[in-house]
């Protein structure tokens, strides 16, 4: 199936021009004779909107102007629509950007601008955007870009997140072209990429040595819980050094043994090259991209054991193991605590029964083609539930997960690559009179025939080998540590490609004196400025101003007062010969809007991080600040459980041990419990309570 060019355009009033896309943008700059042509950001993208866009006739949220790009795909000829919306700063519910405050850029001016890049799901290419597009979690792309060139790569959902027409690379392959060719500055992700079940940045980081966006050049940004660039490095080259043969040997008294040890002689009988560590092995189980039918039709047919050079241990299909072995899957109610979702647990919970009730009624009628489409279970659980919103951040948690007594299982079928969604009964997980195949669970990974599923076996070491390690410990700590480095991100260099310009990187140096320490938070990334190649120095300063004017909310007024180490030159002294273009210029001025309430991108308020794990910044995990000295610390580090709620009160254990005698001080008044019960004098209410705050805090 594929949606025609007209189909695509039909409720358009005019016929827009059509890029191809997979060459769009073109890898020529926008103009040849402005300075916009090797320039910021800030320009590039108003140059881009003019040429290759066409403004909507409608806004959104916040009086948002949307301009849209059709891209037609070569090899299917449907047609994509790709938003650009226009975010003002000054008129938005959300001027600050959490985004920033996640991956270090807490103390960045905001920026007067945000550029969102969106491609809504499938279904809805045909309909305008509505309001609260922003929130939307389906977009198959939504990046985010500043008007500065710093930005957010927010979602990418392929084929894995329910597109039926897009992969994943695909839409990473335009997204990098379009931040190529924009010239943005840096780029962050969030990555939380998986596939059937497994964290690719773990996945890869093994295999590869760095994450699935790592092939486009992102690398590691920030880690949570005080992990540090080295701890990644070193996680990643520990765990793929693993030698197989130690592998092999570690899992002999395991009942996994024969599984592991027969993968493994598998893949290595049938590699060119000798594989001897787990980087080895899982590179080539991932190159591997399918069998030949032939190969799978004899499987599947006549399942015979497979005896390898080096093992001559033999394996069969055990259905009987199959159905004496019971998933073990996590409860909905567990994960919901886990979400940190703007939606109650009540209500995740009840869309869940009411998918839950949509597939039990279908699966009355006959499950086809393996399961039930994502785009179906949506539109059935729609009846019930009109927050659609609600709905998609249900669904996409969905996978191997028990709602009342039933497991709901998450699988793409082969045959029509799409998302599809499947229940099995508690107990009744290998129901042979099912017509769906039966979605293999990360968590056990029954006995089947090496190679007939390369995912499977990959699945099976993934889990066994990089989370479950029976005899090394140290083999939990790296995987955690990069299950724990999320935050990657992306430097384009700037490259000056015209003749007769010159180009430098201003930055701000605030002077202390003058301002105070309202500006303590850090240094400001610099702003390229492009002049003339004869500009003296007074229209450079002038083309500073205007860049930082034209930028941040707390420029508007900005006066360039002095260049730094520039000082013997005059305004009309020209700069070609005297300053090499592409250096760094510091400037100084006047007319910083120390009382806007457009600052920084982490907001005005000020906090202190200092957690016992190391971290000392916010990284977007979840905290609690002690009610005496306000210090933030995560959850985890100080005992309280995901599934926890946060205590009213809570002091940290520096001000518990500075404000209270150590506990065996307190005992040791009353050794024993009973002693209280010889007391002269009852116990008041307010010295009950003291007591039992001392046994909370202490």
């Amino acid at each position: 199936m594929h949606i025609p060019i007209l189909e695509a355009c039909g409720k358009r009033k005019r016929r827009q021009k059509i890029q191809p896309f997979h060459s769009f943008p073109p890898s020529h700059r926008l103009s040849t004779e402005s300075a916009a042509a090797a320039g910021p950001f800030r320009d590039n993208i108003r140059v881009f909107l003019q040429q290759y866009a066409d403004i909507e006739d409608y806004n959104v949220q916040w009086m948002m102007p949307i301009w849209c790009t059709l891209l037609q795909h070569e090899d299917n000829s449907f047609v994509v629509p790709l938003y650009t919306i226009e975010e003002d700063v000054k008129l938005s519910q959300q001027p600050t950007c959490d985004h920033c405050r996640c991956c270090g850029w807490a103390n960045y001016f905001v920026s007067k601008r945000k550029y969102h890049v969106i491609i809504p799901a499938d279904l809805d290419w045909n309909k305008p955007l509505e309001d609260g597009f922003l929130d939307v979690q389906t977009h198959l792309l939504h990046g985010l870009i500043h008007s500065n060139g710093f930005g957010h790569l927010i979602c990418i959902n392929g084929i894995e997140g329910g597109s039926k027409y897009l992969c994943g690379k695909e839409i990473m392959d335009l997204w990098d072209r379009l931040c190529t060719h924009l010239q943005t500055w840096k780029i962050t992700v969030e990555d939380l990429s998986q596939k059937q079940g497994m964290d690719l940045r773990l996945l890869h980081g093994v295999a590869y040595g760095h994450s699935w966006f790592g092939r486009w050049g992102y690398m590691f940004c920030r880690g949570s819980f005080g992990v540090a660039n080295h701890n990644y490095d070193s996680a990643i080259e520990f765990l793929g050094s693993l030698e197989l043969d130690k592998i092999i040997q570690d899992f002999s008294d395991t009942d996994q043994y024969k599984e592991i040890k027969q993968i493994i002689h598998y893949y290595r009988d049938r590699s060119e090259t000798h594989l001897l560590t787990t980087k080895d092995l899982f590179r080539f189980m991932l190159t591997v991209k399918s069998f030949t039918t032939s190969f799978k039709k004899q499987v599947l047919r006549n399942p015979k054991p497979v005896s390898s050079s080096k093992s001559q241990g033999r394996m069969t299909v055990d259905t009987k193991n199959l159905t004496k072995n019971k998933n073990k899957c996590q409860k909905f109610s567990s994960l919901v605590a886990d979400m940190g979702s703007r939606w109650p647990a009540r209500r995740l919970e009840y869309a869940a029964e009411v998918i839950v009730d949509a597939l039990r009624t279908k699966k009355a009628e006959g499950f086809e083609n393996g399961g039930m489409a994502r785009q179906d279970v949506r539109d059935a659980a729609r009846l019930h539930i009109g927050d659609t919103g609600l709905l998609d951040y249900v669904l996409k948690s969905l996978n191997n997960v028990i709602i009342g007594n039933y497991i709901v299982y998450r699988a793409v079928n082969p045959m029509t690559r799409i998302l599809e969604y499947s229940i099995r009964e508690l107990g009744n997980e290998t129901d042979p009179n099912s017509k769906v195949p039966a979605v293999q669970n990360p968590e056990h990974i029954s006995e089947l025939v090496p190679g007939a599923d390369v995912y499977r076996d990959v699945v099976c070491l993934y889990t066994n080998v990089l989370l479950n390690h029976p005899k090394i410990e140290l083999v939990e700590v790296a995987a955690q540590a990069i299950l724990d480095s999320k935050c990657f991100v992306k430097e384009w260099s700037f490259i000056g490609e015209a003749e007769r310009l010159l180009s430098f990187i201003c930055r701000l140096r605030p002077d202390f004196e003058d301002i105070g320490v309202q500006l303590n938070r850090g240094l400001q990334p610099g702003e390229l400025v492009i002049v003339p190649l004869h500009a003296n120095v007074s229209e450079l300063k002038q083309a500073v101003e205007n860049a930082f004017r034209d930028t941040y909310c707390i420029l508007e007024d900005f006066s360039v007062t002095e260049f730094v180490n520039m000082e013997e030159l005059e305004d009309e002294d020209k700069l070609y010969g005297k300053i090499e273009s592409s250096s760094e210029i510091w400037v100084r001025g006047i007319g910083i809007d120390l009382e806007s309430n457009f600052r920084y991108q982490g907001g005005t308020d000020s906090w202190i991080v200092r957690c016992e794990c190391g971290a000392q910044d916010d990284d977007g995990e979840r905290m609690v600040a002690c009610d005496i000295c306000e210090v933030w610390q995560h959850t985890d580090c100080v005992g309280i459980g995901d599934s926890e709620t946060v205590p009213p009160l809570f002091v940290c254990s520096v001000c518990c041990n500075s404000l209270m005698p150590p506990r065996y001080n307190c005992l040791s008044k009353c050794e024993m419990a009973d002693d209280l019960l010889l007391l002269d004098q009852p116990l008041s209410e307010c010295a009950l309570y003291d007591l039992q705050c001392i046994e909370d805090f202490c």
